[in-house]
């Protein structure tokens, strides 16, 4: 059971933050930008998993919940320093990227073939699922700079960077089924930088511009 008492320590006013197990570090340390990285890509979660309550989308509610714990054990995984690991410590199982690829499969199974890429938005939950689809990649960025800095320790953080891996890939599959459950239609990309439209079923069409020049 966990006890917070106190909101402030004042331990951090020198620009250092503890570690699990009391090492102190700097705060902009690449140990602190990953699991710094994975608390935002967790908050942005949040703000899914309370937008699914909102529109009571049960199975978006029941994911973000198990992946909003997964998180929380992953970013305490991070901030604990290599070789201080103890032997009931939480750590990221090849399982948990099985677990992960099998959401990715049902939730695509019935989606509509895509013809061109999809640009985030049509919906709030879309837009949401889009930002948190980004925010993991930019922390599985930051992860594997920690561990190419560990160097000999990196295969400690292999399966981490292999679940953030396929996170991203399970947050695209979100918004997209989100999307189709709810018919809301997807913004494809336009080459060439043509006005998107919203589309239904993967086909899209570019507004024609006008051919003159306008005076301002």
């Amino acid at each position: 059971m966990v006890k917070i008492n106190r909101i402030y320590t004042r331990t951090g006013d020198d620009g250092t933050t503890g570690l699990v197990g009391g090492d102190r570090i700097l705060k902009d340390s690449l140990q602190v930008e990953a699991y710094g990285e994975v608390d935002e890509l967790n908050c942005w979660l949040g703000v899914i998993r309370t937008e699914a309550v909102r529109i009571k989308a049960k199975r978006i509610i029941a994911i973000t919940e198990q992946l909003q714990n997964e998180l929380f054990d992953l970013g305490a995984e991070l901030a604990t320093p290599a070789g201080k690991e103890w032997p009931q410590m939480k750590k990221t199982a090849p399982q948990a990227v099985q677990h992960l690829e099998h959401l990715i499969d049902e939730l695509s199974g019935n989606l509509p073939e895509l013809r061109s890429f999809v640009l985030p938005g049509g919906s709030p939950m879309n837009a949401a699922l889009h930002v948190a689809r980004a925010v993991c990649r930019r922390a599985e960025r930051r992860v594997l700079s920690l561990a190419r800095a560990e160097r000999k320790k990196v295969s400690r953080l292999r399966e981490p960077i292999r679940y953030l891996n396929r996170l991203s890939d399970l947050l695209f599959a979100m918004a997209r089924y989100e999307s189709a459950r709810t018919k809301t239609p997807e913004y494809l990309w336009v080459p060439g930088g043509g006005a998107p439209t919203k589309v239904q079923g993967g086909v899209t069409a570019q507004k024609k511009r006008p051919n003159r020049l306008r005076r301002s």
